[in-house]
């Protein structure tokens, strides 16, 4: 497995310039076909871009919407403007200028003015506080203008005109909050050559296929239900089995690591949230409080203060070092309803957590020691596309977005990246994405069809331990505040399985499928020896079922097929009286008369290894 090598920012590349261009261009044209549309924001995104317009209401009074015909008419029109190889002129405009430059745009006097508070930038964004040195600045081409600070191609011909398209549409709140007007968003993507989007293209299309959540819903894994609660899925049986599976995987590796098991409670009283630093930070992303007797108690949307709880339950010496404390704990967090999406970003999830106290001078084993866990995760998963974000402070978000220590920053930070250079691991370092008691490793990794996911996170905390008053007899026989690191190397169980499925399109390693065998009577007279192979095999520990039903065998095959079960075992009258098997393998192989004993261990050494092979 090899991790993605340190490559320039993409926010910097020629791909990235290219694609604000495109937005660009794409604005234009629908300004023009829709000369009453209102501009949103329209910034590059990983895989292209997007841009947000107001279309306004119809006669009736609804929202008016783009239809596929709209797009088409849209891309006519931006391939003239290419054409036209329009120059992209920068220039700073004040804040009187700007207002009056967009007078008619109240999206973009909205940003105007929350640029000149400091409480946005000019997508939309949070900021930490008023600017010291605000600039207002525009990108014209033609008769476009925007609020933009870019970069930009030299000119619009430098877009490929057979190398991007409109890829459809959405319904997006304004600055994604559900009480503002929504808004019409028009994705997009660019290329350098037709080579490439036609590349792409084909990417999409295998990425719908693999979506988690239409196989979750073939492969029986998971169902939303509106009645229960968007963002709080309901686990079916084989979803459960692949939940059960990660979870001794879990188990293996920590007790070969040394962690213990502790297990702690859904909900807890405010003022834990409030000693520990998070209500502050995550009010807005914890469930209402519930109140009874004069208490507020809030549904746990982390495991990190139950811990610290722990370890502070008795004296702790230098002995006890490193403490490692693991959880499969479920947390809730009220997450937007716009940013709900299948198992990725849900409103309950059971965290991979572990928190582990440790002396100063065994931090970075102890932080070297989780990342080298997260790499056997990757081997073992096949994930061999992946960079590791090292996400650190911004001095000008002390005392409101971090904690305000300086000097424990820069200490915590440096001993962070030590490690990361130690272990050899590229890595690219991002400010203003820690945590707020710590900086941290954020993994993300791609699936084979290049999208990519949040897998884990890996965070060394100088704050909490401090907060709790946690403390360790030192060798000195001194009492000295422990540091913590927070890891989670599966994070959410609902996200680690949502990745796990597009990236293996339903086709689970033997010992990961939640049916790993299926016996397949070729007529109604071998249910018998049909039956007699479940047990056995049952006996042997492998996860197997009879299709006794009255369909034809060959309808049976294909029922397994859709299942992606991997072995489908027929059996008639000569593997009866042979104790045999003919298997058919989930890729189309067929081996006949397979001794059913050598089967079962064939299963078992697949299953005990947890191969990807069958």
């Amino acid at each position: 497995m090899q991790p993605i090598d340190s490559v320039e920012p993409y926010e910097q590349s020629e791909l990235y310039k290219l694609r604000h261009t495109a937005a660009h261009v794409m604005a234009q044209a629908v300004l023009e076909l829709f000369p009453e549309a209102k501009l949103g924001i329209g910034p590059p995104v990983d895989d292209g871009f997007y841009y947000d317009f107001d279309l306004g209401e119809d006669e009736n009074g609804r929202r008016r919407t783009f239809t596929p015909a709209d797009l088409e008419r849209i891309e006519r029109r931006m391939r003239q403007i290419i054409a036209g190889k329009y120059p992209l002129r920068y220039r700073v405009v004040t804040a009187d200028e700007a207002r009056e430059l967009f007078k008619d745009q109240p999206y973009k006097l909205e940003i105007i003015d929350g640029l000149l508070r400091g409480e946005f930038n000019e997508y939309g964004d949070a900021e930490d506080g008023p600017p010291t040195d605000l600039v207002i600045s525009t990108y014209r081409h033609d008769t476009f203008e925007d609020l933009c600070k870019g970069p930009h191609v030299a000119h619009t011909g430098l877009i490929p005109v057979d190398a991007f398209q409109l890829m459809g549409t959405a319904a997006a709140y304004w600055r994604g909050d559900q009480s503002r007007p929504m808004l019409q968003r028009i994705y997009g993507t660019a290329f350098f050559s037709k080579k490439e989007l036609k590349r792409h293209l084909q990417l999409v299309e295998e990425a719908k296929k693999r979506d988690h959540r239409k196989l979750g819903r073939e492969l029986e894994i998971y169902i939303m239900d509106e009645e229960v609660g968007p963002g709080l899925p309901l686990w079916l049986p084989n979803g459960t089995i692949l939940r059960e599976e990660l979870e001794k995987l879990a188990y293996e590796m920590e007790d070969a690591a040394g962690y213990q098991r502790v297990a702690t409670p859904h909900i807890a009283k405010e003022e834990l949230y409030r000693r520990s630093g998070h209500l502050p930070y995550f009010a807005d992303s914890m469930f209402p409080p519930m109140e009874r007797d004069e208490t507020r108690y809030y549904l746990k949307p982390m495991n990190c203060p139950f811990h610290h709880k722990i370890f502070a339950a008795k004296p702790r010496s230098y002995r006890d070092l490193p403490l490692r404390l693991a959880e499969y704990g479920m947390v809730y967090r009220y997450e937007q309803s716009g940013e709900l999406f299948g198992l990725m970003r849900v409103r309950a999830a059971e965290q991979n957590d572990a928190h582990i106290y440790c002396a100063e001078e065994q931090v970075e084993e102890e932080f070297m020691a989780v990342i080298d866990l997260y790499r056997r995760y990757f081997d073992l998963f096949g994930i061999d596309r992946y960079v590791m974000r090292f996400s650190k402070h911004d001095r000008k978000g002390l005392g409101v977005k971090y904690a305000d220590d300086e000097a424990a920053w820069l200490k915590a930070e440096e001993i962070v990246r030590r490690v990361m250079h130690q272990a050899g691991v590229p890595f690219e370092e991002v400010a203003g994405e820690a945590a707020f008691y710590g900086p941290k490793i954020d993994v993300q990794a791609w699936s084979v069809v290049g999208r990519e996911f949040s897998l884990a996170t890996n965070q060394v905390d100088f704050v909490q331990p401090a907060r709790f008053e946690l403390t360790f007899t030192n060798r000195d026989g001194r009492p000295e505040t422990p540091y913590c690191i927070h890891r989670a190397p599966l994070g959410a169980h609902e996200r680690y399985i949502g990745f796990l499925i597009e990236h293996y399109d339903g086709n689970f390693p033997v010992w990961l499928s939640p049916e790993q065998a299926r016996v397949i009577p070729i007529t109604d007279e071998h249910h018998d020896y049909a039956r007699r192979v479940v047990a056995q095999l049952t006996e042997a520990g492998i996860r197997v079922h009879a299709d006794l039903g009255s369909e034809r065998m060959g309808a049976k095959i294909r029922a397994a097929q859709l299942m992606k079960v991997p072995y489908m075992l027929i059996v008639g009258g000569q593997e009866a009286a042979a104790g045999t098997l003919s298997v058919r393998l989930r890729d189309g192989e067929q081996r006949n008369d397979v001794p059913l004993g050598e089967f079962a261990a064939h299963v078992q050494r697949r299953i005990r290894t947890r191969s990807p092979e069958l």
